[in-house]
């Protein structure tokens, strides 16, 4: 298979994007809010998760969100990141490590970085 015709999410090959969930979701359960953020996103990624992990938005395909839409919601897991003085300290603590992880693995997968969280 050619590098034009293999299957991508964002700028990750699948293989990448599936050997990363697989290592998220074997570790050690309980999993830390940082992890559940990478595992949400890489499932939305790949199409097993219907709704995106920070906005709930479809995505607009069915093998999953296109590029567009994993930059939005990268862009929207950076906004849930800043505006978490809203919440009590509970959910802050537990949804800012989830948005991290999220935001994380959004991130590698658009590409915006080169290591894999």
């Amino acid at each position: 298979m050619t590098t034009e015709n293999a299957a991508v999410v964002g700028v990750r090959s699948t293989e990448e994007v599936f050997i990363a969930l697989e290592e998220v979701a074997v570790r050690r359960r309980p999993l830390t809010g940082y992890e559940q953020g990478l595992l949400l996103a890489y499932q939305w990624a790949v199409g097993t998760c219907p709704a995106a992990p920070v906005t709930a938005v479809a995505t607009a395909g069915p093998l999953g969100p296109c590029r567009a839409q994993l930059l939005a919601e990268c862009q929207a897991a950076a906004v849930a990141i800043r505006v978490e003085a809203d919440w009590s300290e509970a959910e802050q603590a537990a949804c800012a490590e989830r948005m991290l992880g999220v935001h994380a693995a959004l991130a590698w997968l658009c590409g915006h970085h080169d290591d894999r969280p």
